[in-house]
């Protein structure tokens, strides 16, 4: 057998180092509270704008949507320990002023959270 061969004959190879549009960025977490936003340069040289807190939902129900307070983050079913931190991210269950709603956008990556009312 060849070195730096498999047995079917492929060569192995290594994997190559990250290239810079590659790399993750810092990651951001969205709090409830008064409204931040922040504009990131993306690729290309677009701008971006993200949320780093909001305490306002654009909230769907019978097809109709309405801007509601966000008082509470009840539950995160991603990660239990980001509910009672009040942090904000896509499928975690908010309770408004229009009652609990799931939000179904992702707020680290838009300036905007978006919802829709849980049927009980």
């Amino acid at each position: 057998m060849n070195k730096g061969r498999k047995a079917s004959g492929g060569k192995y190879t290594k994997p190559n180092q990250a290239r810079k549009y590659e790399r993750k960025r810092q990651s951001r977490i969205v709090k409830l509270g008064d409204k931040k936003t922040k504009t990131i340069r993306t690729m290309g040289g677009k701008e971006k704008i993200v949320s780093l807190s909001n305490n306002f939902a654009n909230i769907v129900s019978k097809g109709k949507s309405k801007k509601a307070k966000i008082k509470n983050v009840l539950e995160t079913p991603s990660n239990r320990f980001l509910a009672r931190q009040n942090i904000l991210v896509k499928g975690a269950i908010i309770e408004t002023e229009l009652g609990k709603a799931k939000i179904t956008n992702r707020p680290s990556q838009e300036s905007t959270i978006n919802a829709v009312i849980i049927e009980n």
